[in-house]
């Protein structure tokens, strides 16, 4: 199975997400990430640049998923209630994940008979979803 192998970086600077063409490292160990502004591209470097690779899915409306989104796991079990967490790669598996703030982690599946997801925002752009969740 083929996955596209994709990027985009939250930019300090300018409060901004944007999709990332480039990534280089220089012979000091600094990343350089260019990112596409819809312009002529822009440069970030470093500590500027904060990369989130794409999961390879979709949530239930479409939209990419990448590291970082914040995702509602709904469960298609009437009994469950829907859980809110961060898209990270696992800290102790190989893979995509969902972290809940109290810790808990679950997996996230393309073909995921138990739950939808639904991308609600991320971490840079919306922290507020997360205040209060478990």
């Amino acid at each position: 199975m083929k996955r596209e192998i994709k990027f985009r970086a939250w930019d300090d600077l300018h409060n901004k997400m944007y999709p990332v063409s480039d990534i280089e490292w220089d012979a000091d160990g600094r990343m350089w990430v260019t990112a596409d502004d819809g312009k002529n591209g822009i440069e970030l470097i470093d500590d500027e640049a904060h990369l989130m690779q794409y999961t390879g899915l979709h949530d239930k409306n479409g939209r990419e998923i990448y590291e970082g989104d914040i995702i509602v796991a709904h469960p298609k079990m009437k009994y469950e209630i829907p859980k809110i967490g961060v898209v990270q790669y696992g800290d102790y598996r190989p893979m995509f994940q969902y972290k809940l703030v109290d810790g808990e982690e679950y997996s996230i599946w393309n073909n995921d008979v138990n739950r939808t997801y639904e991308v609600i925002g991320n971490i840079f752009e919306n922290p507020e979803l997360l205040e209060g969740k478990q």
